[in-house]
C-alpha cells in the first residue's frame, strides 16, 4: 500500500469511490435540510399572515360590535329620560323599563365578550 506524503495510507479505488458515495448521500441531506428549512419558513410565514388577518378580522368586528353596544348605551339613557320625563312619580315602571333594557344591553356585551374570548382560544 503506498503511503502519501502526511503519513496516511493511500485510499484504494473502491475505498475512494465509497467515499465518494458517502459525501453524495451527505450533499442530498444537505439538500434536503435546506429545503425543509424553506418549507418550514414559507409555512411560518404563511401561519403568521393568517394571524394577522384574523386579528384585523376581529378587530373590525370588535369595533362594530363596541359601536352597537355605544348605540344601545344612548338608547337606554334617551329612554330613562324620556320615561322620567313622562312617569312623573312612577319611578317603579321606569325601573322595570330600565332594568330590561340594561339586561339586555348586558346579555348583548357579555355575548360579545364570549365570543371574542372563544376566537383567542380562551
Amino acid at each position: 500500500m503506498a503511503i502519501k506524503a502526511r503519513g496516511r495510507p493511500a485510499l484504494s479505488g473502491e475505498a475512494k469511490a465509497a467515499r465518494r458515495e458517502l459525501q453524495k448521500g451527505v450533499d442530498h441531506l444537505n439538500k434536503s435540510i435546506a429545503e425543509a428549512r424553506r418549507g418550514l419558513r414559507k409555512v411560518e410565514q404563511k401561519i403568521e399572515a393568517d394571524a394577522r388577518a384574523r386579528i384585523r378580522e376581529l378587530r373590525k368586528e370588535a369595533r362594530a360590535q363596541l359601536t352597537s353596544l355605544e348605540a344601545r348605551r344612548r338608547e337606554a339613557s334617551r329612554t330613562l329620560k324620556t320615561l322620567s320625563a313622562a312617569a312623573g312619580d312612577s319611578w317603579q315602571e321606569i325601573k322595570r323599563s330600565a332594568d330590561s333594557i340594561l339586561a339586555d344591553a348586558r346579555a348583548t356585551a357579555t355575548s360579545v365578550i364570549e365570543r371574542f374570548r372563544s376566537a383567542l382560544g380562551g
